[in-house]
Formats: C-alpha cells, structure tokens, sequence
C-alpha cells in the first residue's frame, strides 16, 4: 500500500513533464483544435485588396471597422502593399465570420469580422501593423480597441505610417 503512494504522484509529475516539453516542442498548430468540415469555417479563396475578401462559394466580404488605401481607380499610396499584407495572411486559409449589426454594405458585399483559423483577427491585425485606418464613420463593436491599435501603429511608425 505504502508503495503505491509513491508511485502515483510520480507518475503525475512525469505525465506533467511529457505534456510541458510536448508543449514547448511541437509546433503551435498541433495543439489547437482544428475544426470540422461544415463547423462554420470558410476558406479565402482570394483577397481584392486590403479590406475585401473572396470567400469559397464566391461570397465577398467586406471587414467591418478597417479601410485600407484603393488599388484600383485610383490606386492610393499604400493600396498594393495593404493588399499583398491581407494576401499573405489570409488567401487560401480558413476563416469564421462574425457579424455586427448590418449584414451587407451598399455593393452588397457581407460586413464581417474575420477570425483566421490560428487565432488572428484579420480585422485588427491590418490595423496593428498599419495597414490600414480604424473605419469609425459607423458605430461597431471594436471601435474604442481599433482607435487604439492605429495609433499604437501611428506612434510605432507601422505600414502607412513609417518615415
């Protein structure tokens, strides 16, 4: 009996040692739960420029609350380089949406807030590296922490805004 009090709790620091140097040694992916087909998760089939995206079935999504410059008439500074930033992230990655309060813009277009299948709020993270302006013409959700990512990337000298 004795022998067995022992044995348990060293088997549970091992076990918690295995899982330690599983986590730090395998690559992040591994340990995230990866979605099912049909679970609500669509992949980005192409990316239009910097705040619009093309998804599987050919649905295009506008992200709600970011406006990256034009790439085409006229092409603004910055468009082409806001453009290949959203491309690198999210074309041919999986992608939720999530809705605010109006569905389609006036091209019709869905409104959306882009979740990438490794965690990364498209919407935010364009706007945290600079490459494009917090849109806060209409009220959404994540206004107040897109204000504040601008000028963290203003301050920073990010995309739009290096010398």
């Amino acid at each position: 009996m004795g022998r067995r009090r022992k044995t348990l709790p060293l088997a549970a620091l091992i076990a918690v040692g295995v899982i330690a140097y599983l986590a730090r040694n395998l690559p992040n992916d591994f340990l995230r739960p990866r979605p099912s087909p049909g679970d609500g998760w669509r992949v980005v089939e192409r990316v239009v420029d910097g705040d619009t995206l093309v998804l599987d079935g050919g649905e295009r999504v506008r992200l709600i609350g970011v406006d990256t410059p034009e790439t085409r008439r006229p092409v603004e500074r910055f468009g082409k380089e806001a453009a290949a930033f959203t491309r690198r992230l999210a074309e041919g990655k999986r992608a939720r949406l999530e809705f605010g309060d109006e569905s389609r813009d006036r091209y019709q277009r869905t409104l959306a807030y882009v979740w990438l299948e490794d965690g990364t709020f498209l919407n935010a993270e364009i706007i945290r590296q600079g490459y494009g302006h917090a849109y806060t013409r209409y009220p959404f959700r994540y206004a107040g922490q897109f204000r504040d990512l601008e000028r963290e990337a203003r301050e920073n000298g990010r995309g739009l805004w290096a010398p």
